[in-house]
C-alpha cells in the first residue's frame, strides 16, 4: 500500500465520507515539510509530510490547532488526523483556499489576534513540548514568566548554539543577558494563548477575506512575544497594529522587550540555518545589554 492509499484510508475512517483522491497536487511547502493537496471532487484536504520520526511534531501541531480553534477568535485549518506509514509521518487538515485579503482584512486580523490573546491560563508553557521550525520547543509549565523565558526559550537556544559550535562571544553575551532578564522583563504579563510562530508566512486570508493562521508552535506566554515576532520579518502593516492596540494596547517598554523576544527566533534561525544569524543575535544581545548600561 502506498503512502497516499494509507492516508486516503485514514481520511475515510476519520471523516466518515468515501474518499478516493486523484494524484496528489504538490503545493511546495517550506524548508521543513512537504505539502500536498489531496482531492476527490469537492473534497479537498491539505497534507504535510516529513520523516516518520517527526510524527510527534505533527501530533503537537494538531493539538495546537485544536486549541487555537477552540478559542473561537481567528480561523485556523481544522486538523483531521495524523499518522505514519512507509517511513513517513503526516498530518491531514482542512484545505483553505487563500485569497488576497483586501480592504480591512489586516485590521480584522489585528482585532482577532487580540481576542485570541485574551484566552488565558494560570501558568506559562503548554501541555507538551512542540517545535519551532524544526527545533524542539520545551513547554514545561511555570508560573514565573522571567524564569520560563530565561530557561525554556533563550537558555535552551543558547545551549543548542553551544552544541552547534556557535562562537565563544555569543555564549559570553548570552550568559550576561540571561542574568539581566529580570531587569529587561520588567512587567507582569498574564499567560495568553499564542500561535507561537506568527510571521508573515503563517498568516493568510481566505476567499471571503477572513484572517487565517496556521503552522503554530502553540503555548501560553506573554502576548508581546507574539506581536514582536509579527514585526521580525517585514511586519503586518499599520492597520494590523493600530487595530490590535485599539483592542488591547501594549504595555510601556515593549520596544525594548521586543528585541529580547525576537532574539529567541534569531537564535533558532542560527541553530537551523547558520549563516549570518549568529552575528545578528550577537548584535541584538549587545544592544540589549547596552540598554541596561552593561
Amino acid at each position: 500500500m502506498s503512502i497516499w492509499q494509507h492516508i486516503a484510508n485514514h481520511i475515510r475512517e476519520e471523516s466518515g465520507v468515501d474518499f478516493h483522491p486523484r494524484e496528489p497536487r504538490n503545493l511546495g511547502g517550506g524548508c521543513i515539510n512537504t505539502a500536498v493537496q489531496l482531492r476527490d471532487g469537492d473534497q479537498r484536504w491539505f497534507v504535510k509530510l516529513n520523516q516518520a520520526a517527526r510524527l510527534p511534531m505533527f501530533e503537537a501541531e494538531a493539538l495546537g490547532l485544536h486549541a487555537l480553534a477552540a478559542a473561537n477568535a481567528i480561523r485556523v485549518p481544522l486538523p483531521l488526523c495524523t499518522g505514519a506509514a512507509q517511513g513517513q509521518s503526516y498530518i491531514v487538515m482542512e484545505y483553505i483556499a487563500l485569497g488576497a485579503g483586501s480592504g480591512n482584512a489586516a485590521a480584522r486580523a489585528g482585532e482577532q489576534l487580540a481576542q485570541l490573546h485574551r484566552q488565558q491560563a494560570e501558568t506559562f508553557g503548554w501541555r507538551r513540548d512542540n517545535t519551532i521550525g524544526s527545533t524542539r520547543q520545551p513547554n514545561d509549565r511555570d508560573p514565573d514568566w522571567v524564569r520560563f523565558w530565561r530557561e525554556q526559550r533563550l537558555g535552551f537556544q543558547l545551549a543548542e548554539a553551544a552544541r552547534n559550535g556557535l562562537g565563544n562571544r555569543l555564549q559570553q553575551l548570552g550568559e550576561r543577558l540571561l542574568e539581566a532578564c529580570p531587569a529587561l522583563l520588567d512587567h507582569q504579563p498574564r499567560p495568553s494563548l499564542l500561535h507561537g510562530d506568527l510571521w508573515g508566512g503563517n498568516l493568510g486570508y481566505d476567499e471571503q477575506g477572513r484572517p487565517v493562521i496556521y503552522d503554530p508552535a502553540t503555548y501560553y506566554g506573554d502576548r508581546e512575544a507574539e506581536i514582536a515576532m509579527t514585526e521580525l520579518f517585514g511586519g503586518f502593516g499599520a492597520d494590523f497594529y493600530a487595530a490590535y492596540n485599539n483592542a488591547w494596547p501594549l504595555d510601556p517598554g515593549y520596544a525594548v522587550r521586543k528585541t529580547l523576544y525576537n532574539l529567541y527566533h534569531i537564535l533558532n534561525h542560527a541553530n537551523m540555518f547558520g549563516g549570518g544569524y549568529a552575528g545578528q543575535a550577537q548584535r541584538m544581545m549587545e544592544q540589549l545589554l547596552g540598554e541596561l548600561g552593561l
